[in-house]
């Protein structure tokens, strides 16, 4: 699942960062060394976004939903729909 996808607070675990050039269906066989050819997904792990980690959504903008506030760690950021996208997630059970 992708991060676009969480519901508000819903824990989850960052499984992959990929390229913008995959597509749902190929981006769970890709590895993190596919995404370091791609400058958003290279930024995205940069900042933390990186396999292991867990993330969850603290709010989303008013109009389509775009930005989405991401909390990775004790750190915030704000992604666009799109940014967010690219990072694939396995959900936690709560």
């Amino acid at each position: 699942m992708q991060l676009s996808e969480l519901k508000r607070y819903q824990l989850a675990t960052i499984t992959a960062v990929t390229p913008s050039t995959a597509t749902k269906s190929d981006a769970a066989t890709l590895n993190t060394d596919a995404a370091k050819f791609d400058a958003i997904s290279t930024r995205l792990m940069t900042l933390g976004f990186v396999p292991g980690e867990q993330v969850k959504i603290l709010a989303t903008g008013l109009f389509g939903r775009d930005p989405l506030l991401v909390q990775v760690g004790f750190t915030r950021f704000a992604l666009r729909r799109t940014e967010a996208e690219r990072i694939q997630v396995e959900a936690l059970k709560s």
